[in-house]
């Protein structure tokens, strides 16, 4: 295969499939690359969560105090497993220097607007009768503690996030279970954050990635880049496993293995992958019709149309993509604390599933031009929120690629803030 074309998207996960979307949407010839099949990575199994609420970047105050509490314990909701690795240990030293209030406070408002941004999107694509039900549900989330350490905990970030403008309802235990009744909840209380919404990852993705192609956009999976040709400040071809492929802009979206294609073209992205796992399950009778954040667990609940998912956990150990049974069997042990109803040992199990979310030491996405390559867009490093921003970073791709104004100031996501 040896082809050209005007954009050339790499990366067939939330991010890439949304950037082509909005790009065909746009008028402009788009061919996507993906070295597995579409949505084969973190944007298939993750928890389903579009979170208005969390415009509070992963670097904050207090995470690393916890994360070397955590870190050497195999089954906490943080680890990283130990290993000499020189990205791996620059990662960490500027993961801590920006984890400050300073740090948190620059940056809500940008990751506020691109959230809200993001969830007006999900509503337009859900009314789209060309992309099926994808399980588009706005009933809010709860994020509920049971202790009352926890508790403070959740009112003091809805307090951040009530000031930075958006809803949330501080709740005790009996509201809690007023605004839940189908489950019993063994809480302190929580926090209600009416504006987030839900779906299931990927039906959406895929559905989203059909109607890119109906509308021009060719998909090429089992599709890896082998290696980038650069004349001068621009990337002339991409070679690949099925040949090359010429095109007048690049996006770069492969998530986790984005650093690894970047460092081909000497560009230096700090994202390491952080192992997550989610276990779906058959809905049971009795299930929760919001979804639920369990805080000290850190494990979100979410139902999922005839299923149930619970996903959690942030490993920091590499490319790996074992299974850790422990850390699966930690996460769902935590559940029936909240939830005595709710005991995994009682449910029937439909999928186990681990994926890399790419994290940046800052805890923002790269996203927006290059300024060494002229036609390269880097679009990674959602960490978390992946799904949640997949509708507008795809946008702002589309935007800067056709020339427009992206809508945001995009210079704190710079993808060369690190070089």
């Amino acid at each position: 295969m040896r082809s050209e074309t005007e954009v050339l998207v790499i990366g067939a996960g939330v991010v890439g499939v949304c950037a082509a979307y909005y790009l065909a949407q746009a008028g402009r010839q788009v061919v996507v690359v993906e070295k597995g099949e579409v949505c084969s990575g973190s944007s298939y199994g993750n928890a389903g969560l579009i979170v208005p609420s969390h415009c509070v970047p992963l670097a904050e105050p207090g995470v690393m105090r916890k994360g070397l509490r955590w870190m050497l314990d195999p089954s906490s909701p943080f680890c990283i497993r130990p290993r000499l690795d020189r990205q791996l240990i620059s990662w960490l030293w500027r993961f801590r220097g920006a984890c400050n209030a300073d740090h948190v406070r620059r940056s809500m408002p940008l990751l506020r607007d691109l959230q809200l941004e993001s969830l007006r999107l999900f509503g337009e694509l859900a009314l789209r009768p060309d992309m099926g039900d994808f399980g588009y549900r706005q009933r809010g989330a709860l994020y509920v503690a049971r202790t009352d350490a926890g508790f403070e905990s959740v009112s003091a970030e809805a307090r951040l996030v009530l000031d930075n403008g958006l809803e949330v309802e501080i709740l005790d235990g009996e509201q809690v279970r007023e605004l839940e009744p189908g489950s019993r909840l063994e809480v302190t209380g929580g926090a209600y954050y009416p504006q987030n919404a839900h779906v299931q990852p990927d039906r959406f993705v895929r559905s989203l990635a059909q109607s890119a192609q109906r509308r021009g956009a060719v998909i090429y999976a089992k599709t890896e880049v082998l290696e980038m040709e650069v004349s001068g400040e621009r990337i002339r071809a991409v070679e690949t496993t099925r040949g090359r492929i010429e095109a007048d802009e690049v996006v770069l979206a492969a998530g986790a293995w984005s650093p690894a294609l970047a460092r081909d073209l000497r560009l230096e992205l700090p994202i390491q992958a952080a192992k997550g796992y989610s276990v779906t399950f058959d809905k049971p009778k009795r299930c929760p019709r919001i979804p639920l954040m369990l805080t000290e667990a850190k494990v979100a609940v979410t139902p999922m149309g005839d299923l149930l998912r619970f996903a959690g956990t942030l490993e920091l150990a590499g490319m790996d993509l074992s299974v850790n049974m422990r850390r699966v069997r930690a996460m769902l042990a935590a559940v029936p604390a909240y939830l005595p109803e709710l005991d995994p040992q009682n449910l029937s199990t439909a999928e186990v599933w681990r994926g890399l979310r790419p994290c940046t030491p800052d805890g923002l996405p790269f996203l927006g031009r290059s300024a060494k390559y002229a036609n390269l867009v880097v679009a990674a490093g959602h960490a978390t929120v992946g799904l949640s921003l997949g509708p507008v970073s795809g946008s702002v791709v589309s935007r800067l690629v056709c020339g427009e104004d992206p809508g945001f100031d995009l210079r704190p996501l710079s993808p060369e803030r690190y070089c």
